[in-house]
């Protein structure tokens, strides 16, 4: 067994992982960072930009939005049930800590004002412009994934500063002395258990998205059935299962639902495409909402979460997709584009017959509805009732914007069906506004601390659409606080620690 020594360990070089590493370096911390991957990122490399409050970036699109401001909205949007000097802190450095991965060698794109949505919906699915997005290093405009050249900037910094980062290396246990964290056990890739003693430990281990058996326990979806999220490998909660047996409190374990196509990156015309404001319904082939919500991933997902199997279809006539073919879309976000109907009826017929199980095309009702699974009788019952009211040029149901109510009457009839998503998991070990584990009675555990989805309990059950890239936002700030806030107890702490 090989034995190491440190001040600090760190449990993964995710996004909050790498910022704990980068600010307990930069202190001259003797810092030992273990990666169970051959690369650092984590699923923020997936991503693409993180939230901060009050930046310049901000101020040169004349937006005065003060970090107050949103640390107040955020509140009531949760109902208060958070941590509310937590949450506080996030907020009011955020704009600093933007600054501070500025200094790395990172440059962020100024934010986008607003998303193209129906007037009505505005109050809730128009988002402030707090999403800073990552310019990539090429030139190229921000894109799915460009966060990754923020984590090579990191990591760069932080062994720069001292920092060790051990990649194939995945911990197993954190160790505890009179009370206290003293260390971790780890193996690395040839099977090697490692012993590294330290007088502070940060998990950061980015959740269990790529757990179904403890996603199934704590929140009923079951994978590859009901729930198509982002299984990021090795996203297994082991950093909770490690916190939790050292003394942990546990938080609710929550997901940031949103809904997608099953595989959607493999039939992205479709998942794009398909996300507009026309007919969708159930199971059992009724509407369910105001179908102009489809532009809002996170509210969308959760009503979808409501209905029966946990999925929706999404219904297109012919007449429909020729219009948005010579118009363009309806709704479009600022992810899939606004060319998703060039070649719609073509792409849809070969995905069909490539065999992609959640499309569906037919000359009738009947057929379309038996073909996707869902009460064949319902659906023709309500797309009678729909054209009607499209007829009428008014929604009794919801009130849809009227000039979203176009009837479903040519033949193709084109759906596809939609199930739940989510990026990962959320929360799971409970912390305090210092970023410290705490045991059931709120105490501390000297040592310990925890960053990023881990610890993300400021959400509740709906990731706040409204602000986005809370989430890489909380990872940065959290794992940057947690650095700090382990640099300060390793500074006071007793100097013959490893005597």
């Amino acid at each position: 067994m090989k034995k190491l020594e440190c001040e600090a360990v760190v449990i993964a070089a995710g996004l909050s992982g790498l910022a704990a590493t980068c600010a307990l370096a930069e202190q001259g911390v003797n810092v030992i960072t273990v990666e169970k991957s051959t690369v650092a990122g984590g699923a923020a490399n997936m991503g693409m930009q993180p939230l901060a409050i009050g930046t310049r970036q901000q101020r040169e699109i004349a937006w005065d939005i003060t970090p107050g401001e949103i640390f107040r909205y955020h509140a009531n949007f949760v109902h208060w049930n958070v941590d509310m000097r937590l949450l506080r802190n996030y907020y009011f450095r955020s704009a600093d800590t933007l600054e501070w991965i500025e200094s790395m060698g990172v440059h962020f794109a100024h934010p986008e004002i607003s998303y193209p949505v129906p007037e009505a919906m505005r109050r809730y699915a128009s988002p402030f412009p707090t999403a800073h997005s990552v310019l990539p290093e090429d030139g190229s405009a921000p894109a799915p994934r460009c966060a990754s050249t923020m984590t090579k900037k990191m990591l760069e910094y932080a062994q720069e500063n001292g920092a060790e980062v051990l990649f194939e290396t995945v911990a197993t246990k954190i160790l505890k002395e009179d009370g206290a964290v003293c260390g971790i056990m780890a193996v690395d890739k040839t099977g090697e258990e490692i012993e590294i003693r330290s007088k502070a430990v940060i998990v950061c281990t980015g959740g269990a998205g790529d757990n179904p058996e403890m996603i199934k326990e704590n929140m009923g979806y079951e994978w590859g059935k009901d729930l198509f999220s982002f299984r990021i490998p090795g996203m297994k909660g082991e950093g909770m299962r490690m916190a939790w047996e050292a003394g942990a409190a546990k938080t609710p374990l929550h997901m940031e639902l949103m809904y997608q196509c099953p595989d959607n990156t493999s039939v992205w015309e479709l998942d794009g495409g398909f996300r507009q404001p026309d007919l969708w319904v159930n199971k059992r082939g009724e509407r369910f909402c105001d179908e102009s919500g489809a532009i809002n991933s996170t509210f969308m997902g959760t009503v979808i979460a409501r209905q029966p199997g946990h999925f929706a279809l999404a219904v297109l006539d012919t007449a429909q997709i020729r219009k948005y073919k010579k118009n363009g879309p309806a709704m479009v976000d600022h992810v899939h584009g606004a060319d998703m109907f060039d070649n719609m009826e073509e792409v849809f017929q070969q995905y069909i017959d490539n065999g992609y199980q959640y499309a569906y095309k037919a000359d009738t009702l009947e057929e379309l509805a038996e073909k996707a699974g869902i009460d064949v009788d319902g659906f023709v019952k309500q797309v009678e009732e729909y054209n009607e009211m499209c007829e009428n040029n008014y929604d009794e149901l919801f009130e849809k914007d009227r000039r979203y109510m176009k009837p479903v009457k040519k033949a193709p009839f084109y759906a596809v069906k939609f199930f739940i998503g989510a990026y990962g998991t959320l929360g799971g070990i409970k912390i305090n506004y210092k970023t410290e584990v705490v045991d059931e009675m709120d105490e501390p555990i000297p040592g310990l601390y925890a960053a990023g989805t881990d610890a993300c309990d400021i959400f509740g059950d709906c990731y706040p659409f409204t602000l986005a890239g809370n989430t890489m936002g909380f990872c940065l700030n959290s794992g940057r606080m947690a650095g700090e806030n382990a640099a300060e107890y390793i500074q006071g702490s007793d100097e013959d620690f490893f005597s």
